[in-house]
């Protein structure tokens, strides 16, 4: 295959509201790096909306009224739509066809299986007889997106990487059944724990905008502010400053784990020369946690007021922004489309790609009449 040696990325979001600093962690800051590295050919980022819409098909407007708020994050954190083409789910037919042709390679019994399944039913409430069919199915979708592009890496948390198995074997089956058509994708985890998604400020496992717990991109300093100071809980054993204190499971150390530099410190709490030095002082007492979520607000603020700035001339240009969404959704068109091509031609189903099939159907009438 032309793409066989080719080192491509796929990755994405479902455009259900505006990303947070749980998605800065733990995608987009990568995905950046991965873009400026200079290690990959192609770098692809689809806006999932078809995804979206398997648990939110009576609120379509959610969907359609967020894409632009992506896009937006997107272009605000540093990706760039000369290097990175960023695209739209359901503007891309042969990822349809190809979920319906990969769905014959899978049982019911293996999605039922899959253990990212069953977290996101339960988390999303869902009961079996309840069970939208396109939700159930999400997992055969995803491997049409990630096969489509022909991505050779997909960056993903742990937590996904039962997809990427189950692409995996669709793919090997495919191959066995019809010959060597599709790229064997790999996934690529975080490096360290800091790349991991961040919990809510409530400390909640996931940052949710039905919880109120999270901290977007695009938030102004002052609700930043008032989300560290009004919701984000330290230490409940910490009731003194000059109590000791613990910094594990404390929600203030877990943002300063991901976020903050020595740099930081030296700006605005030059008395440590770095976290593990502020941590042992808070671990033996003495550091109250005023300190410790004013330093944090001045590092979220540094980290935040320059996309937030960027945010802002974007919004001034939703005309350059639709363009570049439809550029990148037309390229990633003709991507997809070669792969249904070559799928179909592998599957012999691509009856008209020449009239050759004519002298086949032919010959088969021929020998039926013998």
């Amino acid at each position: 295959m032309d793409n066989e040696q080719k080192q491509i990325i796929l990755t994405g979001d479902r455009p259900t509201g505006r990303l947070h600093l749980g998605h800065y962690v733990g995608s987009l800051k990568r995905r950046v790096e991965l873009q400026n590295s200079g290690k990959f050919d192609e770098i692809n980022i689809l806006i999932a909306d078809d995804q979206a819409l398997t648990d939110n098909a009576d609120n379509p407007a959610k969907i359609r009224d967020n894409i632009i708020n992506v896009v937006l994050d997107y272009l605000s954190v540093g990706l760039d739509p000369e290097k990175t083409t960023i695209c739209v789910q359901s503007a891309l037919p042969a990822l349809h066809a190809l979920t319906f042709y990969y769905m014959n390679l899978v049982t019911t019994a293996r999605l039922s299986r899959n253990p990212t399944v069953k977290a996101e039913m339960q988390m999303r409430g869902f009961a079996d007889e309840g069970l939208p069919v396109g939700f159930f199915a999400y997992p055969v979708s995803q491997a049409a997106d990630i096969t489509a592009f022909n991505a050779t890496v997909v960056p993903v948390g742990e937590d996904q990487l039962p997809m990427i198995e189950q692409t995996r074997e669709i793919v090997e089956k495919f191959n066995r059944l019809y010959g060597e058509t599709l790229v064997l994708p790999k996934a690529m985890i975080p490096e360290n724990e800091t790349q991991r998604r961040l919990p809510g400020v409530d400390g909640k496992a996931k940052m949710s905008k039905s919880l109120g717990n999270c901290i977007y991109l695009s938030d102004t300093a002052k609700t930043i502010k008032k989300q560290v100071n009004g919701k984000m809980f330290t230490d409940p054993t910490h009731l003194r400053i000059e109590d000791s204190g613990h910094t594990e499971g404390n929600v203030v150390f877990t943002y300063l784990d991901a976020l903050c530099t020595d740099d930081h410190f030296a700006e605005y709490l030059p008395d440590y020369k770095n976290l593990d030095e502020m941590k042992e002082h808070y671990r033996r007492g003495g550091l109250g946690d005023g300190t410790c979520k004013k330093f944090l607000i001045s590092v979220l603020e540094e980290t935040l007021s320059p996309i937030r700035a960027e945010r802002a001339k974007w919004e001034k240009d939703i005309a350059t922004v639709y363009d570049i969404l439809e550029a990148g959704t037309a390229k990633a068109r003709e991507t997809t489309g070669a792969t249904l091509a070559r799928v179909q031609k592998a599957m012999r189903i691509n009856y008209f790609a020449d009239r050759g099939i004519i002298k086949e159907w032919e010959k088969l009438l021929k020998q039926a009449k013998q």
